[in-house]
């Protein structure tokens, strides 16, 4: 571990002396009762142009009921949230967890940015989201922001934005802890203990899940070296909280985390691990502020097994990486009516990959390959907020300077001899975003908004300098790989016929030039590149309805997606951007008969989708039921009983020329939650 990540981690023990120390000190004399203090654990109050864009809030009772138990099936109830592919973060290769909205496309990178209690949590080398990282059950509220947009790390939301806020004291309790196993015999353990600590508090917290998993291979493909999508993978965090002034508190993070898949053979193992450690400051007086430091170190291997010969034919022994950053936002009480914020936020990833590449036959090594670099983002952010009565407008503009640095990939023979070398020139250059939007107020029951915005996102390392390969396609890194660019605008409504039903409405129209996608250049190889654009137009809209003890909460999502490709490929211009579903949809039923009693039943629906560039290998659509069954037992303890893919739908994955991949199979859970 680096300095500067021991230094964070022992910073981030302090909170916990400050309380504890507080409760030791004797006082000399009598003094009158000082004003209770109060910490919240969260960041400062989300600004008055939240409700001015395309946004989806989740509380914790949605959070801690999804029936998969985990945070990407959470985020599917948001009305154009979409991974990569469609397998979960028990089946799928980590590499491929990339997270987006509305039907942006691309590759497995995130195009989405997505925070935890406000630090960036994409690796920094492939630019993925550790899913199997983030417990549901610590959470206490998701905000999804769908658009692009300045402020702070807005270099990363060119889709939008997921922020993830960790459970207050009162929201998880004093301890929440469950066990639950299913019709495989594969299990996940969890327990989160919540401490008050003076006037502040503690929580730590841990998850372990393992199994044998199911066969993502269909049965007619599978030879004898078909191996199950086994998983085994643990996460443990402490955090806590402690007030340094009536107004101003301090926050503090470490957690670490590693995750072993097995993938379609026996041996094509991948793992990922990673430590972080974070400290923030938060002031709540007049001058609020909102500071922040973090820093990440990350690894990722994996082994590829021929599809011939089922004998390993790379080793991707290593890919160390290191991400470091952070942000002060500064909200001055300058002009009465005006919510005016100021700040900057850096963030530095650097890393590299090592791998040798293997002789299927004999095994030995045949190729030592090495590639990495750095990329740092500097930004600079104002953003106001003017309430006038009904309306609230806002307007934003942020400054980036982006630089690509110290880029390789070189290759050397077993014994030694040069066999590539590509050494990039280094680059920088400075980008400008902008947002603005209104929201009215029409009536008590309806508000009406519109938007307008730019936003970037840089090539991860990965884009940049390392290829790969998924058999039979060899897909190549490219260097010279420029920033994407969005630009959009929408218009929404947000409607409350009677107290009980919420109605949101928002169609939109963005557009990401110079948008990273895998194109094919001949057979079986494709390299990453600049499309000149990907275009995607439709209308979000989401329901939610409370009748007594009933509710229902749908989402939809029906986006018009084309590439723009002339120019690089004529065969792409007009092509649907590979991964990419016109339409999809979800309905969750729920029914709480008596108190600590849950019922919720979701039926989704995600329709064909494709899984090349070209539009020829077809992923066909699927319709799947999923339930969830709390019930009460004695004290604290309740039976929950989980079920997905009900229906047991075929759900293709990944159809790479008819070599087809599958998702979760019909799939029961049962087990004990104790909490109080």
């Amino acid at each position: 571990m680096t300095f500067a990540a021991r230094l964070l981690v022992a910073v981030s023990l302090l909170p916990l002396a400050v309380p504890l120390a507080a409760q030791d000190v004797e006082e000399a004399e009598e003094s009158p009762p000082a004003a209770e203090i109060v910490v919240t654990g969260r960041g400062l109050d989300p600004a008055l142009s939240t409700g001015i864009y395309a946004t989806t809030t989740l509380e914790r009772e949605t959070i801690v009921a999804a029936p998969s138990g985990r945070i990407e099936d959470v985020l599917r109830n948001v009305a154009g949230f979409q991974q990569f592919r469609r397998s979960d973060s028990r089946s799928s290769n980590p590499s491929a967890q990339g997270v987006t909205l509305r039907a942006l496309g691309g590759n497995a990178t995130s195009r989405a940015l997505v925070l935890l209690d406000g630090v960036p949590v994409a690796d920094p080398f492939f630019g993925y989201i550790p899913l199997s990282a983030i417990p549901p059950e610590t959470l206490g509220t998701i905000r999804v922001t769908r658009g692009g947009g300045s402020g702070p790390f807005g270099a990363g939301a060119l889709a939008g934005t997921i922020e993830l806020e960790s459970a207050e004291p009162g929201q998880a309790g004093g301890f929440l802890g469950s066990a639950a196993i299913n019709d495989r015999a594969d299990t996940e353990a969890s327990g989160v203990l919540t401490r008050r600590l003076g006037s502040g508090f503690a929580v730590a917290s841990g998850r372990w899940d393992r199994g044998q998993g199911f066969f993502t291979t269909p049965a007619d493909q599978r030879v004898p070296a078909t191996a199950r999508a086994a998983f085994d993978s643990w996460n443990a965090a402490l955090r806590t909280v402690a007030p340094l002034a009536p107004d101003i508190e301090v926050q503090a993070r470490i957690a670490a985390f590693r995750d072993t898949r097995t993938l379609r053979f026996k041996g094509a193992v991948s793992a990922s691990e990673g430590q972080e450690a974070s400290i923030r400051f938060v002031g709540r007086g007049a001058w609020q502020f909102d500071a922040l430091a973090y820093v990440q170190a990350r690894d990722f291997s994996n082994v590829v097994i021929s599809a011939t010969r089922f004998t390993p034919t790379l080793d991707q022994r290593a890919t160390p990486s290191t991400g470091v950053g952070g942000k002060f936002e500064l909200r001055p009480p300058l002009l009465e009516g005006h919510d005016i914020r100021i700040g900057a936020d850096y963030r530095r990833a650097e890393g590299e990959t090592r791998e040798e590449a293997l002789n299927a036959v004999t095994g030995r090594v045949t190729e030592r390959r090495r590639a990495g670099g750095t990329t740092d983002n500097l930004g600079l952010f104002v953003e106001d907020d003017w309430q006038i009565g009904p309306l609230t407008i806002n307007g934003g503009l942020r400054a980036d300077r982006s630089s690509v640095t110290g880029g390789f990939y070189r290759a050397v023979s077993a014994t030694g001899v040069p066999v590539n070398t590509i050494l990039p020139a280094d680059r920088s250059d400075w980008s400008a975003s902008w947002r603005a939007g209104a929201l009215f107020y029409a009536t008590r029951r309806l508000s009406l908004r519109g938007a307008a915005y730019t936003g970037l996102r840089l090539p991860t390392l990965n884009e940049l300098y390392r290829p790969f390969v998924v058999f039979p396609v060899t897909t190549e890194a490219n260097a010279d790989l420029r920033n994407e660019r969005l630009k959009g605008y929408e218009v929404g409504l947000d409607w409350q016929p009677v107290s009980a039903v919420v109605i949101a409405v928002t169609a939109f129209d963005n557009r990401v030039e110079n948008a990273i996608a895998n194109v094919t250049i001949g057979p079986n190889l494709r390299r990453r590149a600049n499309l000149p654009a990907i275009d995607a137009r439709g209308v979000e809209a989401s329901v939610a309805a409370r009748v007594g003890r009933v509710s229902l909460d749908g989402a939809l999502a029906w986006t018009d997606a084309e590439a723009r490709g002339r120019g690089l490929s004529a065969d792409l211009d007009g092509k649907r951007p590979a991964q990419t579903p016109k339409l999809a949809a979800t309905a969750t039923l729920g029914w709480e008969p008596a108190a600590g009693w849950r019922f919720a039943g979701t039926l989704r629906h995600v329709a064909a989708q494709f899984e090349d560039d070209r539009g020829t290998d077809r992923l066909p659509a699927a319709t799947t039921l999923d339930a969830f069954l709390a019930m009460p037992l004695a004290e604290k303890f309740s039976v929950v009983v989980r079920g997905e893919n009900l229906t047991g739908e075929r759900i293709v994955t990944r159809n790479q020329a008819g070599s087809i991949d599958l998702g979760t199979p019909r799939t029961g859970w049962i087990g004990l939650r104790y909490g109080f």
